[in-house]
């Protein structure tokens, strides 16, 4: 295995195709070809399933990225110290519940650490595919909540992964309504306050069950429901509709604007928001920037 047949498979996923891989790396598809095949040989693994329209990174596959992607960074930051040389594009990801302080801390990572040429990615997305990503290393870091409802659930499947939590920061449970929605102007809700109102939630695809859910007292039984798939859907219906959802209470005016207000929720619960991280393969450099850029934006949180 060499660092050259690394950065081969590295830009063919990238790129998605070999071709336009071999036309960035300047050599010839058969070369590179024969250079991947001798490569899973060698690891006893299949990297790309082929396919009529390209190749497809697989299971096994994107395990091994991550760790290829980790290798070259720790090559690229040897070369920057010792030989004077630039340093090349950046790559991270990251997979995240919505929550505004991870597009907060993304966004300082770009401004400081983007440079001239970078390929970041978040993903607010699912809490099953947020373990997902970080299992198969196709993030660095996942972000997530754990209470005393699903905290059994997803432990076991954060062990099971080798993966682990670290907490960031404990908060007790809040809604978010429109400004003008009659609830905004109370000190604190019952969830008795909540009834005639619609409830809004993030739907969670095949794992749609109550341990998955990204809000809190998710059994309970409402008359009004309406899941979404992205935070600008859900804040648009919230002041549109009068809705609610139950989080955590962070909000970002700069982001989302004034337009929506966090009122505590009268329940005894909480909600422990932390970092899931591979037990195998530690955060990067760009990782490790964006924990520390995450610990900026919460550590001065106290809601309990």
């Amino acid at each position: 295995m060499t660092l050259q047949q690394l950065k081969y498979v590295t830009s063919i996923a990238e790129k998605g195709t070999i071709s336009e891989a071999a036309k960035e790396l300047f050599v010839s598809q058969p070369s590179l070809t024969n250079a991947v095949r001798e490569l899973e040989k060698e690891m006893h693994i299949t990297i790309f399933e082929r396919t009529n329209k390209g190749v497809i990174v697989s299971k096994e596959g994107e395990v091994f990225l991550g760790y290829a992607r980790q290798v070259l960074e720790q090559v690229n930051l040897l070369e920057e110290k010792f030989l004077d040389k630039e340093e090349g594009k950046q790559q991270f990801c990251v997979s995240t519940q919505h929550y505004s302080f991870a597009v907060n801390a993304f966004v300082d990572l770009i401004k400081e650490y983007g440079k001239d040429e970078y390929d970041f990615s978040i993903r607010e997305t699912q809490t099953h595919e947020i373990i997902e990503d970080v299992a198969s290393m196709k993030s660095e870091i996942g972000i997530l909540y754990l209470n005393d409802f699903n905290e059994a659930i997803l432990c076991k499947m954060i062990k099971a992964n080798n993966l682990e939590f670290t907490e960031l920061f404990v908060a007790k449970p809040h809604i978010f309504v429109g400004i003008k929605n009659p609830l905004a102007k109370k000190k604190s809700v019952t969830i008795e306050d909540l009834t005639p109102y619609p409830y809004l939630s993030f739907e969670q695809g095949e794992y749609n069950s109550f341990y998955y859910s990204e809000e809190i007292f998710s059994t309970i039984e409402r008359k009004k429901n309406i899941r979404v798939r992205d935070r600008a859907t859900l804040f648009n219906l919230l002041i549109g509709l009068n809705g609610y959802t139950v989080s955590t209470g962070v909000i970002d005016e700069e982001l989302n604007g004034k337009d929506i207000v966090a009122v505590p929720l009268a329940a005894e619960s909480y909600m422990r928001v932390g970092i899931v991280t591979h037990k195998k393969v530690p955060p990067g450099r760009l990782g490790k920037i964006y924990i520390n850029a995450l610990r900026k934006y919460t550590q001065k949180i106290s809601l309990l």
